[in-house]
């Protein structure tokens, strides 16, 4: 990987130092939960709240608004066919640069079906920063409506509420089977970092251990077992000794808190995962967790310690179990290849007006919706409530019978 600069290394070791703390203060050892929040987290620490190119050419990773224009145009579609009926307003949750939301509104606008609001709710100040700096060069009757929240809507909300590569990025908790039990995978130190007042060493450390931070196995919590077993129990099969893999269930409070707020509308999801009993495949024997740095993607957390993004892929049936929990119906479930396609992108590709920017749409649209790209492993997610038409997007595929 790349080296880090002598600014990433300052704040890649102050955030070492903190974790040390707190790792220390919780006697030895934290969950990969709690080290996921502190990583991406923190205040002025952590990789979402310290400054910093995350996303595009020059950042850690490109997402789908960022590789083609043609993305957020079909999003667009699908979002004015959802305001026709409800009215209403547009959530973005986590604009990332801002570039979708503006080829939302511009694409809206030429369609005749501008929200009354744009709202973004956005964590890290440095995208905020990014996206009143995109926006504003909107028109002015267009860049009137973009609104920049700090919490979720009180009051209720309809429309759209558009969430992409939001739910990978939930802290999760890392678990691996032993002796047909699961065991939690925590964070803990190395023997020469340990607290030499709290006894604390290498034991019950595991072999993967990384500069000061390891590895720990531990009995899991009486709440962290009880949603293991409600998994376990729909597996077609018993998982491997020594399988790893992740386990989230942030997912159900966060889908709670937007149908909380959510009257009459649609969420769409877009992230990269699986329907659950392909996400716990037995040969799936690493798990899914992913680091991305500079454009390459890894599986080490502890290094580059507040400057890579830690993620892991989206056990879909999680998040249609909380969808119905929370009263939302889940109302379509895609790849993003097919969303793609029933929202006209080919249509949108080759109106290009001249050679080279066909040729150049036509290689956009390839990385979108190519199976070696980003076209299978990233899906779309539809939940709504009261909203009872179809939903363009899922008319050429819907795979909510493998949830």
């Amino acid at each position: 990987m790349p080296a880090l600069s002598v600014e990433e290394e300052r704040h890649s070791r102050a955030l070492r130092e903190f974790l040390t703390a707190r790792i220390r203060a919780a006697g030895g050892q934290i969950s990969f939960e709690q080290f996921m929040e502190i990583a991406l987290y923190a205040p002025g620490l952590g990789y979402y709240s310290a400054g910093s190119a995350k996303i595009g050419g020059d950042g850690d990773f490109v997402t789908a608004p960022e590789i083609s224009d043609l993305f957020s145009r079909c999003v667009a579609r699908q979002c004015a066919q959802v305001l026709v009926r409800t009215g209403g307003d547009i959530l973005e949750l986590g604009a990332g640069t801002g570039r979708m939301a503006a080829v939302i509104l511009e694409t809206l606008a030429e369609l005749g079906r501008l929200p009354d609001r744009y709202a973004i709710l956005e964590v890290s100040a440095d995208f905020a920063e990014r996206q009143r700096g995109r926006l504003a060069r909107l028109p002015a009757g267009v860049r009137e409506r973009v609104v920049w929240l700090d919490r979720l809507p009180e009051r209720a909300w309809r429309g759209v509420v558009l969430a992409n590569e939001v739910l990978d990025a939930l802290p999760f908790h890392r678990v691996v089977i032993r002796d047909g039990r699961m065991l939690e995978l925590g964070v803990g130190l190395s023997a020469d970092d340990a607290d030499p007042s709290s006894g604390e060493g290498a034991s019950g450390a595991t072999s993967g251990a990384v500069g000061a931070l390891i590895e720990r196995e531990y009995p899991p919590s009486d709440s962290l077992a009880s949603a293991w077993d409600a998994v376990a129990r729909e597996l077609p099969m018993a998982l491997p000794d020594g399988y790893r893999t992740e386990l989230c269930p942030r997912t159900g409070p966060w889908i709670a808190s937007i149908s909380d707020c959510l009257e009459r509308g649609v969420l769409l999801l877009f992230d990269y995962g699986l329907p659950r009993s392909h996400f716990y495949h037995p040969q799936r024997v690493d798990g899914t967790l992913l680091c991305h740095f500079k454009q390459r993607a890894h599986g080490d957390p502890f290094v580059n310690l507040g400057v890579q993004d830690i993620t892991a892929w989206v056990d879909f049936t999680r998040v249609a179990e909380a969808a119905v929990d929370a009263n939302l119906d889940v109302l379509g479930f895609a790849t993003q290849a097919a969303f793609l396609l029933a929202n006209g992108i080919e249509q949108l590709a080759g109106a290009a007006t001249n050679d080279v920017d066909r040729v150049r749409l036509a290689g956009e649209a390839r990385r979108l919706m190519m199976p070696g790209e980003m076209g299978e492993s990233f899906k779309v997610m539809a939940l709504g409530r009261h909203y009872e038409a179809s939903l363009s997007g899922f008319e050429v595929q819907d795979l909510r019978r493998l949830l």
